[in-house]
């Protein structure tokens, strides 16, 4: 048998594979809660997004001396709504990201893994702290 006429096995699965194609499942993340939380927090990343575009379009209207419009904007009832939604998809997607924290970080002291508990109350006492200190400035108006 010449070298070119050598049947390697990816040769052997690639003609195989092509024959076979099980139907894909739309649904496949519905099948299971993980899962589902999984695609959710995923689909929430496109309101923190519009978060950054808001927030950009807020500097941008200070920068121009349109404050006014942007505000007339920003009250409209539809916008008030995206809003309100992109701070739901938010806070879901922060407090995903702060839980799945553990499992990406593994803190040692003394030899002793720190258990999951601790790192994610460790996140949310800071976050909630974090979010304490900016709301009391926002509401005392920088004063």
């Amino acid at each position: 048998m010449k070298a070119r006429d050598k049947v390697t096995p990816s040769a052997a699965v690639r003609t195989t594979s092509a024959a076979y194609r099980p139907r894909r499942d739309n649904l496949w993340f519905a099948r299971s809660r993980n899962y589902t939380i999984f695609v959710l927090r995923e689909l929430t990343s496109v309101f923190v997004a519009w978060s950054m575009v808001f927030l950009l379009m807020l500097v941008a209207a200070v920068l121009d001396g349109t404050l006014e419009g942007f505000a007339a904007l920003a009250a409209q009832p539809w916008m008030i709504a995206i809003n309100v939604v992109a701070l739901a998809a938010a806070a879901f997607h922060s407090v995903t990201f702060l839980n799945l924290a553990p499992k990406a970080t593994v803190v040692r002291l003394d030899g002793y893994r720190l258990p999951a508990w601790m790192i994610q109350g460790g996140n949310h006492s800071l976050w909630l702290l974090v979010s304490a200190v900016i709301a009391f400035f926002v509401l005392r108006g920088f004063r």
